[in-house]
């Protein structure tokens, strides 16, 4: 039975209420206060302790992580890909992973279930560079990029979805791994959506169903099927510069 677009976009939004913080974290978290070292000047302070947060620091520099000296430096879109290339990488790690059990694996819907949840937290992010801030406006943006539906901007009618407690967020990869199984798991109340997601090529599908070597074909399978899903919220958010971009109150 077909779903409605209720029903699609109350789950999306539930998906959104997960992503939205654990973006905020990692983009504003500092706990070793690593981001702050990277816009200050080197001291004289020759401590084993500090050599080795300034080593830390440089090192998380080096790979333009948002809060850090070389993120304020990147623009809109170069911030954009950051969060495809980067964290969409370490997450597809985990979609990829079933694909080493071969085809056994693939029958179930494990993959496309992280795989779904895997694209909706970039296209979210993506979103938010872009300065569309908006919950209701990511619900719109997700319903059309990976699930072929344009709703309603008002269909996402879900307060119970503000007053579920929000677990705390840790700060790192595995918070970030934590929040895209949660989102995985809010999205089963809509499998039947995730087949219309943007997946891999036909031939790392056919790679991916041979045992062992199953897995580095999903990888890069999905890698490219990344990449499409997130050019697909670009185009969106540009055919709708009139979206509002500021966040709803929570």
């Amino acid at each position: 039975m077909a779903m409605d677009d209720r029903t699609v976009a109350s789950a999306l939004y539930r998906a959104v209420a997960i992503i939205d913080p654990v973006l905020d974290v990692l983009a504003a978290r500092d706990p070793l206060g690593l981001k702050a070292r990277t816009h200050r000047t080197a001291t004289a302070d020759d401590s084993v302790v500090d050599k080795v947060l300034g080593a830390l620091a440089s090192a998380l520099n080096a790979t333009d992580f948002p809060g850090t000296e070389a993120w304020e430096k990147l623009d809109s879109d170069a911030r954009s890909d950051w969060w495809v290339a980067r964290i969409g990488a370490l997450n597809t790690v985990a979609v990829a992973f079933p694909g080493v059990f071969g085809v056994l694996m693939n029958r179930l819907p494990l993959q496309d279930l992280l795989g779904f949840a895997n694209q909706a937290m970039v296209l979210v992010a993506v979103a938010r560079e872009a300065g569309v801030t908006d919950r209701s406006a990511h619900v719109q943006l997700l319903a059309s990029a990976l699930c072929e539906r344009e709703i309603d901007p008002s269909a996402p009618d879900t307060p119970e979805a503000e007053e579920e407690p929000k677990p705390e967020r840790g700060w790192g990869p595995f918070a970030l791994l934590r929040a895209m199984w949660d989102v995985a798991s809010v999205l089963r109340d809509v499998s039947s959506e995730l087949a219309k997601r943007p997946h891999s090529r036909a031939v790392f599908r056919m790679i991916s169903a041979i045992p062992l070597v199953g897995g580095v074909a999903s990888y890069f399978g999905e890698r490219g099927a990344l990449s499409r899903a997130a050019e697909q919220g670009r185009r969106w958010v540009a055919d709708h510069e009139t979206i509002p971009t500021a966040r709803l109150s929570k």
